[in-house]
Order: C-alpha cells, then structure tokens, then sequence
C-alpha cells in the first residue's frame, strides 16, 4: 500500500472515530441496555418475548449475555430491531491512531537498537546520548516511512 493512501486512510478512520470519542458516552447499565430500555418502556420479558417469537427464558438468557459481554452482534441487532432501536458500534482508541503508530515505531526502534547499544557500552564503545537520540529519531522515521506492517 503506497504511504499516502496509507497516511490518507488512518486520518479518514480518525476523523470517523472523532465523534465516537467526543461524544462522551454513558457507560452500559449493568443490567444492560436491552433489559434498561425493555423495562425503562414499561415492557415485560413476556411481551419481549413474544415480539422476538421466543421464550421467556430465551429472552433472560439474552439479557444476561448482554449484561457479561457474552452476547454476538447479530444476536444483539435482533433485541434492538425488537425494541425499535439501532445497534450501533465502534472501537475507539485511548489515543490518537497518529499516537498509537508513533508510539509503537518509538517501542520497535528502541528494541531494535537496544541490544546493539549494549553490546557497545559492553566493548567501551558507547555513543553519545545525542547520538543514541539521533539514530533512535533517524530509526523511528524509517519504520514509519515504511511498512507499517514491521511496526507490530
């Protein structure tokens, strides 16, 4: 993949992700949003239920797959449809995708000239601590023109 579709790519994601992470999103009810919604609606399990042509007992069982993060998403799209809502999703990162690349080409260019810095502190033959930066700068670079592929 050519590095500015790359670099095109991970700002589109980016700006996607943007609203996600500024929306500042409640955390899940502990109960679960479906069981939140069904009972906050004044729906019984019962009625629930019935609108998704199943057992009472599957529709507890689906809650409490809900509420343990063991539930799928196809089977979580099929409550929300029955409750008239959309399933929505999206994985947000901590940082910033320019963040977590950056940090990661910083962590393989310290592996990678680590024990070759200790070999020569070992023989006497250490660089300079302004030189150590610079090949760490001049490393970092180099994987991040690259392949972002050797970065994990």
């Amino acid at each position: 993949m050519n590095t500015s579709f790359r670099d095109l790519q991970l700002q589109q994601i980016q700006g996607q992700l943007a609203t996600w992470k500024a929306a500042s999103l409640s955390p899940r009810p502990s109960s679960g949003w479906v069981r939140a919604i069904r009972e906050s609606l004044g729906m019984t399990a019962a009625a629930f239920a019935r609108r998704l042509g199943m057992s009472h007992a599957g529709v507890r069982k689906l809650e409490s797959s809900e509420a343990s993060d063991a539930i799928t998403l196809g089977s979580l799209r099929k409550l929300a449809e029955a409750l008239d809502c959309e399933l929505q999703y999206a994985l947000v990162p901590r940082t910033s995708l320019n963040e977590m690349v950056q940090t990661q080409a910083e962590a393989v260019a310290r592996n990678r000239l680590q024990p070759i810095a200790h070999s020569m502190a070992l023989e006497d033959q250490a660089v300079q601590d302004s030189l150590h930066q610079f090949q760490l700068a001049m490393t970092v670079k180099s994987l991040l023109d690259g392949s972002r592929r050797e970065l994990w």
